[in-house]
């Protein structure tokens, strides 16, 4: 091993320019979802340009796993910071949400406009189709990580029960989860202790030019440093929040966005699938900004370009506002409305960073929150087969409808609306993607063709 000392952290000769430039690179060509995101940032920061090294970024990693939002997004913005101090976190997080935001924008606004259009219809019900099969595949991905145990199988369908039978707000399953793991280590129940990972001993070590023994001098804690960034923060977060209040009233479409997407950002814990359910539910059913079918297209939409899955709120977001202007044109309402959600939805994702980040080093190796996370995540398998099972609903049948009994309730769809046409596709892209690993692009494009040409046929 290279016996050199550390380079000082101020001298780690990592220029501002080139790191925009790999930024922008890794916003443009983030595809595949977190797991992709975080294994294409590892290769480009770790092995090719060796700018930081194995422990701190699996140890950042593990701090952003803990925290609500999108955690490669978060991971982004926690290397920019290092490096390049608040600037660089901005730039670094920006330029990873930037690229997708604007591609979602301009399918939103078409969609908007034009997705009455038979061709138009016609491509997304294939999409519907596909998307069943990539959740049902995230579904199995995060299980098998998740579910340790027969505990941790216990709080999956304890959470799936809760949301689906007895409607509990996604909030408060999770919030349960993570006290439940929090108190089962404190109470040394073993079935919550955390096991070592061997993660860093299968990952490539190397000389990284900011070593991981280094510290940089801004991400030493500081009290005064903290209340002026959380003070910030919460001006940025809901200052448009008010603007639009003051500007239409606190009952326009725009503030209930705004605080609807404000409450996502501190509760979506366990990725975006595990959201996707709450949002779903609530922007269907509660607000009534969209179908079913509508929000299964705007994950279709989100699956298939660049950036964090939970752009596809920005689709949400857009067709709230399109479909309730106000005073407005649509397309400037939706505009707005997409602005607005990709507003609340981030930049809490910053605040959380520049305000925690100094303070990771008092996380390692802390079990209480490990088990606290873990239990979370176990909860998050529950919340998205509630997802699956609400998808699948709303693709295969044409109506599907409430049926309560006391305080259960429980979707039921009408068998004589199903649509074949749905299963087949839907079964074709189940078995692509887990029997012959057909990726998850390449699945929502075959059926989006095969699914244009049979509805087109069929009329």
């Amino acid at each position: 091993m290279d016996e050199r000392p550390a380079k000082p952290a101020s001298g780690h000769g990592i220029s501002f320019a080139a790191a925009f430039g790999v930024w922008l690179k890794i916003g443009l060509l983030g595809f595949g979802g977190p797991a992709g995101q975080i294994a294409l940032m590892h290769r480009v920061l770790v092995e090719e340009k060796r700018w930081i090294g194995e422990e701190r970024f699996l140890h950042a990693l593990n701090y952003c796993t803990l925290l609500p939002g999108p955690e490669a997004q978060q991971l982004a913005t926690y290397i920019g910071w290092v490096l390049h101090r608040t600037a660089g976190g901005l730039v670094a997080g920006t330029l990873f949400v930037l690229p997708g935001f604007f591609v979602i924008l301009a399918l939103s606004a078409l969609y908007a406009s034009f997705h009455e259009l038979a061709v138009v219809n016609a491509i997304f019900f294939g999409v519907k189709a596909a998307v069943l099969a990539v959740v049902l595949e995230a579904l199995e991905r995060i299980a098998k990580r998740a579910l340790k145990n027969a505990a941790m199988v216990a709080i999956a369908l304890a959470a799936f029960v809760a949301i689906f039978f007895l409607a509990v707000p996604f909030p408060i399953v999770v919030i349960a989860a993570g006290l439940l793991g929090f108190a089962g280590e404190r109470l040394h129940w073993q079935v919550f202790a955390a096991k070592p990972s061997a993660a860093g001993a299968k990952l490539a070590v190397v000389d990284a030019l900011l070593a991981d023994g280094v510290r940089p001098p801004h991400t030493v804690p500081s009290t005064v440093r903290a209340a002026r960034i959380g003070v910030i923060g919460l001006v940025l977060w809901f200052a448009p929040v008010a603007a639009v209040a003051a500007a239409w009233g606190g009952d326009s479409v725009f503030v209930s966005i705004s605080l609807f997407f404000s409450k996502m950002a501190v509760v979506t814990f366990g990725g975006a699938y595990a959201v996707l359910a709450y949002v779903a539910q609530q922007a269907v059913e509660s607000y009534g900004w969209l179908s079913a079918g509508e929000m299964l297209d705007g994950l279709g939409l989100a699956e298939t370009t660049p950036g964090p899955l939970i752009l596809v709120l920005e689709f949400v977001g857009y067709l709230a506002a399109f479909r309730n202007p106000g005073p407005l044109d649509p397309v400037t309402a939706g505009v707005l409305g997409a602005m607005l959600t990709v507003w609340v939805t981030f930049v809490p994702c910053f605040l959380w960073i520049f305000l925690g980040a100094p303070y990771i080093e008092s996380l390692r190796g802390n079990k209480a929150l490990s088990a606290a996370l873990s239990a979370i995540t176990a909860a998050v398998v529950g919340v998205i087969l509630n997802l699956a099972l609400w998808f699948a609903l709303h693709v295969l049948f044409h109506t599907v409808r409430d049926l309560r009994f006391g305080v259960l309730r429980a979707p039921v769809p009408e068998w004589a609306t199903l649509d074949l046409a749905a299963l087949i596709l839907a079964a074709a892209a189940i078995v692509a993607m887990f029997r012959f690993k057909v990726g998850m692009l390449a699945t929502l494009a075959g059926c989006a063709a095969v699914g244009a040409v049979t509805k087109l046929a069929l009329g």
